[in-house]
């Protein structure tokens, strides 16, 4: 459930972008945002790090797509995401536990070479929807890249099933199960 209303923006962006344009959809990423982020706090006291990242890359972003009224800032927002999340993939890979780890270790006990993998894989996927994001910014234009940021979203599902298959395949089950 959580990760359905953490796309709630995105589609907001697309159904104003396909019914009144770049700006004014902008306009609503950023205030869907905004409820997005007072809706977690309101019920968990709290928001994400990752929350408060995409959060502040859309205002930034938005901010200033529609402050120079120019869609090709908005549209490099999720290469800087994604960047940056492989980053901080990377670096947990090196320092200390795997962020895969920190995040899935309470419901998954496996070994640390298939905590490794997991946690590159993520960093190789984000790269990856870095450079896809990359191309259709430069290559395809607006509207197809539109139809990329909805179609990410089940891209970005299919990957999350897939890891969490693979992982449950490797995970550690007690003596008599599994």
């Amino acid at each position: 459930m959580q990760a359905l209303t953490d796309f709630l923006p995105v589609l907001a962006f697309f159904v104003a972008f396909k019914f009144a344009g770049i700006y004014v959809a902008t306009g609503v990423l950023i205030a869907a945002t905004a409820v997005q982020l007072g809706v977690q706090w309101a019920r968990k006291r709290t928001v994400s790090r990752t929350m408060l990242w995409s959060a502040l890359l859309v205002l930034v972003f938005g901010g200033a797509t529609l402050y120079f009224h120019n869609e090709r800032v908005l549209m490099w927002m999720p290469t800087v995401l994604y960047v940056t999340l492989a980053g901080a993939f990377l670096v947990t890979q090196w320092l200390g536990e795997p962020l895969v780890k920190r995040v899935l270790g309470e419901q998954i006990k496996t070994d640390e070479r298939t905590w490794r993998i997991a946690n590159l894989s993520w960093v190789v996927f984000f790269l990856l929807l870095a450079v896809v994001n990359l191309a259709f910014v430069y290559r395809y234009g607006l509207n197809a890249w539109v139809g990329w940021k909805l179609a990410k979203i089940g891209i970005i599902f299919l990957f999350v099933l897939a890891q969490a298959f693979w992982l449950s395949s490797r995970a550690e089950h007690p003596e008599g199960e599994g």
